[in-house]
């Protein structure tokens, strides 16, 4: 890219080395988590279908998803749904291509329910899901004729008569003006907070552990204050004594690998701070998840891409779950903001910073700009100079196109 829109930053300080971080993850059962990931396995399955009936990923963006949480009886020993959770199937999609109709609901919701069986066994999806299906095909009534007017020109974004009628085939432009970002390495701490869900599944997963394990981090110098809500699987709990065995189970393990990994900080952890056994008050569940208890979810309420909650670090709003794969500007940035921060690192040994604007309109490649911050290596050496990151730059930019199986296939972490 131009070097006029390149603004380079050569850090005084590594991020790990500055005063404190406060980094959070809403792990994989969190009804925002459950969102996101919900979306993208929307985005993946109507891909998969226009691709191999059309040879093309058509219009669509499903980033609007949510999850309305549902009511639910929760004792020692087991528990029942007593009101279905219900899911939001929103957004847009290209309901036909040439004049043959694409089954856009029946994709979508035979994936909704697929995706809630293969993480939640214990509910049964005709009587505990409600699926909402609240998904148009285009925005515009035009369409009539062969006049290419304005209004027959958008409405074809979304009934194409051909493969003519994408025009990101023949110019791969920005869909929005928005921007996306990402860094590399992970902290030690933002490190640690990644860890924890892996930690306590352990090489085989505890029956009893839930998927909705939140985790908080602030880090003072070297103290860490790590506070983590782990639930616990009410039919795999008889009592309250193996409610607390399990819960110092995971305390140790969280231990043991705060000790073998990460001698170079003091770590302190909380575990379910609300507990309160003489009520008692526990985070048992039936489902793992608090989707059971009326919590809801939303795509783009929870981690940033990458898969953290990192205040310290660059951010965007960008709800990029669900959104095409091939053209939208913030999440297709997330991606390139990765592969050029990765580059740095693995190329330089620098951690690196970036973040990518696009313009509406503009090619894809080419953002109309972007800041990178390059931190001194962790043997101490300065960070490089502008004259050895652009290169860098230039050669992850060019790969974007490139990057659309990658996305399908879940090679990026966008949650």
């Amino acid at each position: 890219m131009d070097r006029t829109r390149l603004t380079y930053v050569p850090a005084a300080t590594r991020r790990a080395q500055e005063p404190f971080e406060i980094v959070e993850r809403k792990g994989h059962g969190h009804p925002d988590t459950l969102a996101d990931a919900l979306g993208e396995h929307l985005s993946a399955v109507y891909s998969a279908y226009t691709r191999e009936h059309f040879g093309a990923v058509l219009h669509h963006q499903f980033d609007k998803t949510g999850i309305l949480g549902g009511r639910v009886q929760v004792t020692f020993g087991g528990g029942q749904m007593l009101a279905p959770v219900r899911v939001l199937l929103s957004g847009r999609a290209s309901g036909s291509f040439a004049g043959e109709p694409i089954p856009v609901r029946e994709l979508l919701t035979d994936a909704a329910r697929s995706f809630f069986a293969g993480r939640f066994p214990m509910l049964d999806p005709a009587r505990d899901l409600r699926l909402l299906y609240e998904v148009s095909q285009g925005d515009s009534p035009g369409g009539i004729g062969t006049k290419d007017t304005a209004a027959n020109v958008r409405s074809r974004w979304f009934a194409p008569r051909g493969l003519e009628d994408l025009p990101e085939l023949t110019k791969l432009a920005c869909n929005d003006t928005s921007s996306g970002c990402a860094f590399s390495p992970p902290t030690p701490t933002e490190q640690l907070v990644l860890d924890v869900e892996d930690v306590l599944a352990g090489p085989v997963r505890p029956a009893w552990l839930g998927s909705d394990i939140k985790v908080m981090a602030h880090r003072h110098g070297t103290r860490v204050n790590l506070t983590c809500a782990v639930p616990q699987i009410a039919a795999h709990v008889p009592d309250l004594q193996t409610y607390l065995a399990h819960r110092e189970a995971a305390r140790a393990a969280l231990e043991q690998h705060v000790a073998e990994h990460y001698l170079g900080l003091e770590v302190r952890i909380w575990l379910n701070t609300r507990d309160d056994e003489q009520r008692p008050e526990l985070y048992l569940t039936h489902t793992g998840s608090s989707i059971e208890t009326g919590d809801e979810g939303l795509v783009g309420r929870g981690n940033r891409y990458g898969g953290l909650i990192s205040a310290m670090r660059p951010f965007t709003m960008e709800g990029i779950s669900g959104k095409n794969p091939v053209y939208h500007t913030g999440k297709v940035y997330c991606v390139g903001a990765d592969l050029i921060a990765r580059s740095i690192h693995d190329q330089l040994g620098h951690g690196a910073e970036v973040l990518l604007v696009g313009q509406s309109g503009r090619e894809l490649t080419d953002p109309w700009a972007a800041v990178v911050r390059v931190e001194p290596s962790a043997d101490g050496r300065p960070a490089p100079g502008v004259d050895e990151v652009a290169p860098l730059v230039d050669t992850a930019l060019a790969m974007l196109p490139e990057t659309v199986d990658g996305i399908l296939a879940g090679a990026y972490r966008m949650h």
